[in-house]
Order: C-alpha cells, then structure tokens, then sequence
C-alpha cells in the first residue's frame, strides 16, 4: 500500500504541476492580450493589430496543448483516488463540474470565435469576445480553487453516512481559503506572462531581428508591470499564508503555536502518526520566494534602462532578461508544492488521510504503469508547446498565422517596416537583389 500511495502521488504531483504550467502563461497572456487588442480597437493603429496576433498566437498554442494535460490530470480522481471521490464528491465534485460543463466550454467556444472571428467582424465585438475569454478563464481559476479550498478548509458540509454532503454551497463558495489563493494564483500567472514577454521581446532586440519597434513596444508595456505584479503576488501570498496558518497550522510545523494542539487532537481522533508535513515542503516554500526577490531585482534594474532606450545597448541585461523567464515558473510550481505538500497527510485537511484517498485494490504494478503512461503523455506535451512557442516566437510579428487577411503571406504584410531606419534597410536590401 505504501508503495501505490508514493506511486499515486508522484503520478499526481506529475501531471498538476505540468499543467499549471500551461496554465501561468495562459492566464498571464489572455491578460495582456485584452489590453493589446483594446488599443487597437480604440485607435485602429495596425501596430496593436499585429501586436495582438502575435502574442495571440502564442497563447493559442499553449492553450490548445495545455487541454490535453487538464484532461489526464482529472482522469485521476476516478482511476486513483476513489477513495476521495466517494468521501467528499457530493461537495468537491461539484465546483469542478462547474468549472468543466460552464467556464471551460464557454471559455474554449469564445476563443474560438475569436480565432475564427479575425476579419470576419467589427473590432469592438471582436474584442468583447477576448474580454470574455478572459473573464472565463479567471471563473475557471475560481471554480477549481474552490475545489481545491475545500480540501484545505472544509467548508459547508455534513457528515452523513460516512460521506461528506454539501450543505451551503454560498460556504464553499465564499472559503477565504480558496478566494485567497484564487487571487494568489491569478497574480502569479500575470508575473509568468510579463516575463514570457519580456524574455521573448529581448531575445529579438539583443540579436537585432528586424523588428525593434515591435518588441520594444512589448518590452515596454511588460517590462514596468512586472515587479508590480511581483509585489501584488507577494502581498496576496502573505494573505494567503495569514489565511493557512489559522486553518491549517500544521503546515508550517512547529513555527505555528496552534499545531501542537491541532496534533494532539489529530492523535486523539485518527490515532498516534507524524501530522507534520514533510521536509519538501519547507524546501518548496523557500525556494517560491527566492525567485520572487530575483525577479524584482532584475525587472527593476532593467526599467531604469528604458529611459532613452538605453536597454537595448545593455546586451548583458537583455540576455539576463530572456534567461530569467525560468524564475516564475519554479516560483509558481514552489508554491503549488508548498500548498499541496504542506497539507500532508491530509487529502482533506482534518477529515481524511492522504492514504485512505488511494483507490482500494489498486496494485503497484498498474500504477507504475499508470505513472509512466500519463507521465509520458504530459511531457510529450509540453515538449511540444515549448518546442512550438519557440519555432513561433524566434519567428517575429511576420510568421504569424493568426488573423491573416485574404492575399497576405505568411511572412505578413510586406512593405510594413517597424521603423523608418528598417524600412531604409530593405530598400538597400530590395535595390542589392538580383532579378530574375
């Protein structure tokens, strides 16, 4: 048993972890996408059209592959974790079947009317279906952290039978648990995003692609917001933590005075154990702040380099810039272990053991084979996402695909220079060809 519980926790902690992040950029993107395509619906500028379908198609990209690893992520709660289905479905299943039949479809119908809707409609209500995509999305972070919540503070319920049954489903929506870490979470990924910018608009302006008004208009949108956001992550993140620490003491150790008491009531009601988490997740929470403090040092150093342009001399800075696009990604993943990991053993915090979760009569044989099945499945797919951002991103404003009109090649609009210094530039270039 012991064995299948470690099997179906890593396989688990495998494919949650890689699909948050898909979901960081996602939700970081949508968010600069909406106050990309609203300035072009207000001015019409074509640089805020390209702007849009640029980092539009990027976000396309990752969502598309980033429904695959939602899906094998909650094919679990059937296959492993019966236990847990059974105990609390009647309240956890209900927020996640929210989030599935209303939010998800909604939010994947409206996209898709985007995709499809370039050219074929006025920009104003275009635009209106970006601004519902987005707010779909963030309902989705909502619904599955209010889920998530209620295994750490079990909110509006009753025992009936041995099962959980939902009671006030106001309660479960209104958990301060989950509201706080829905907006934690929703402020991480807008770090995620500012850097994804960040790092792919410094990449083209330390190698000198062509296109330095574009990406240096993108830096300078992100490149400002990013520390902000960093900071509004952190203060949210002590919320949280102010939140936890009253109704799930445990989680920090002996640090929290309330944990020794919570342990001895633990022992009198469920039996003599360890009820402290393990070391992981100190590590975890740790290394979630490390990277915070890095991000704001260098986003700040760099923004005082954006006055006069200066930034894009300061090669050092720009590589610095594009290599720290890892950093929101171990913080974010840090601290989804710190929550998760800090709330062992416990599948739902002072009702449920992590070890009674686990399906009964499920062998170790099949849950390897389980792990490396789904394991196998979710790094493929990431794989592919990076692989496919990177071919996409290295490519420009030009290679963009998404809302090209009638006629217009796949390297975009010709005769569109980013400035007048590139548009003398292709006219050497044009003037020196052979003709054929």
């Amino acid at each position: 048993m012991d064995d299948v519980l470690v099997l179906a926790r890593l396989q688990f902690a495998v494919t949650a972890i890689a699909h948050y992040l898909f979901v960081a950029l996602t939700l970081g993107l949508v968010t600069y996408l909406v106050v990309m395509q609203t300035r072009w619906a207000i001015t019409g500028k074509e640089a805020h059209r390209r702007q849009t379908r640029f980092w539009g198609q990027l976000y396309v990209i990752n969502y598309a592959l980033g429904i695959g690893t939602g899906i094998v992520m909650e094919f679990q709660f059937g296959l492993n974790w019966s236990g847990l289905t059974h105990f609390v479905g009647n309240v956890f299943g209900a927020p996640l079947a929210i989030e599935t039949l209303v939010a998800f479809f909604a939010e994947s119908t409206l996209l898709g009317l985007w995709i499809f809707g370039w050219n074929r409609m006025g920009r104003a209500l275009h635009t209106t279906l970006l601004w519902l995509v987005a707010l779909t999305a963030y309902s989705s972070v909502f619904f599955v952290l209010t889920a998530n919540g209620f295994l750490n503070h079990p909110v509006g319920y009753e025992m009936k039978d041995g099962e959980a049954r939902l009671t006030d489903f106001t309660a479960l929506l209104t958990n301060s648990n989950a509201l706080s870490a829905s907006a934690h979470i929703i402020a991480g990924a807008l770090v995620t995003g500012s850097f994804f910018i960040i790092a792919v608009s410094a990449w083209h302006l330390r190698r000198h692609t062509g296109h330095q008004e574009f990406f240096w208009s993108s830096m300078k949108l992100a490149l400002p917001l990013a520390p902000a956001f960093v900071a509004l992550t952190a203060a949210l993140g002590g919320l949280q933590i102010g939140y936890s620490v009253e109704q799930t003491p445990t989680k920090y150790g002996e640090r929290s005075p309330e944990a020794q008491d919570l342990v001895a009531s633990f022992t009198r009601t469920f039996g003599p154990g360890d009820y402290y988490p393990p070391g992981l997740s100190r590590t975890a929470e740790v290394s979630m702040v490390l990277p915070a403090l890095l991000m704001v040092a260098i986003t700040v150093l760099s923004a005082l380099f954006l006055i006069k342009r200066n930034l894009i001399r300061r090669k050092v800075l720009l590589w610095l810039l594009t290599a720290a696009l890892v950093l929101p990604y171990v913080s974010n993943v840090s601290g989804w272990v710190f929550r998760e990991v800090g709330r062992q053993p416990w599948a739902v915090y002072g009702l449920l053991k992590t070890e009674d979760a686990v399906t009964p009569g499920l062998g170790p044989g099949a849950m390897l084979a389980s792990l490396l099945v789904f394991g196998t499945l979710v790094l493929v797919l990431l794989l592919a996402d990076w692989a496919l951002l990177l071919k996409f991103a290295r490519r420009g404003p030009d290679g963009s695909h998404l809302g090209r009109t009638p006629g217009e090649s796949a390297e975009g609009t010709p005769g569109v220079p980013d400035s007048p210094r590139q548009a003398s530039a292709s006219a050497s270039a044009s003037a020196s060809a052979p003709t054929f």
